[in-house]
């Protein structure tokens, strides 16, 4: 019995896997059931243990990525910089030598679902949406006091600027995959980052 328990995970993360990698190289519609379990080397019926359609697979796979990449930006470096406006300069570096990484290189798993998804699929299309809300909601929390500290009285909507940095992260993926050059992302960030100082001074 304890073996079985222990076991059960493992399966499950398999599966994550396996369909987290054929997603984001083929596109949800394009991966079947039976190319995820035969990628993660387990049974249909294994598959069916854990998840009642694609589509719950495809929710539990975008719930288990934007917590991981919330655990990745939490645990950065630049996340010890006292001055609220280095985090942001730091979460630009961070996002680019994230693009130069080939881990990273097969593209975001949350804007391909939302690209393909939110016109077949209110379900995965809401878990897109909150998962970008708290996206935004997480770089809004710094540029709101970055505001508050170098520019007080200059009418920047912060919640706005998020989303703007959010649009160019993933339109320069979308690029990125197009060109086959890794280097749309840091191109595009350099130019939002010179935005920023010209908004804040420095």
């Amino acid at each position: 019995m304890v073996r079985t328990a222990q076991a059960h995970p493992v399966t499950k993360e398999k599966l994550l896997d396996a369909a987290q990698t054929l997603m984001l190289g083929r596109g949800f519609p394009a991966t079947t059931v039976d190319a995820i379990c035969d990628e993660a080397g387990v049974t249909k019926g294994s598959f069916f243990h854990y998840f009642e359609s694609k589509e719950a697979l495809g929710k539990a796979l975008l719930e288990r990525f934007a917590a991981c990449a919330q655990q990745m930006i939490e645990e950065a470096p630049f996340q010890r910089q006292p001055d609220p406006l280095q985090r942001v300069y730091g979460y630009l570096d961070f996002t680019i030598a994230l693009s130069k990484d080939p881990k990273h290189s097969q593209g975001c798993l949350l804007g391909t679902f939302a690209q393909e998804l939110s016109d077949t699929s209110p379900e995965i299309r809401r878990c897109c949406a909150n998962s970008f809300a708290r996206w935004v909601a997480n770089i809004q929390r710094d540029l709101d006091a970055a505001r508050r500290r170098y520019a007080p009285k200059a009418p920047i909507d912060t919640k706005s600027l998020a989303e703007h940095l959010i649009a160019v992260m993933e339109g320069s993926i979308i690029l990125c995959k197009a060109q086959r050059d890794p280097r749309v992302v840091e191109r595009n960030l350099g130019h939002f980052r010179r935005y920023l100082t010209g908004l804040f001074g420095r």
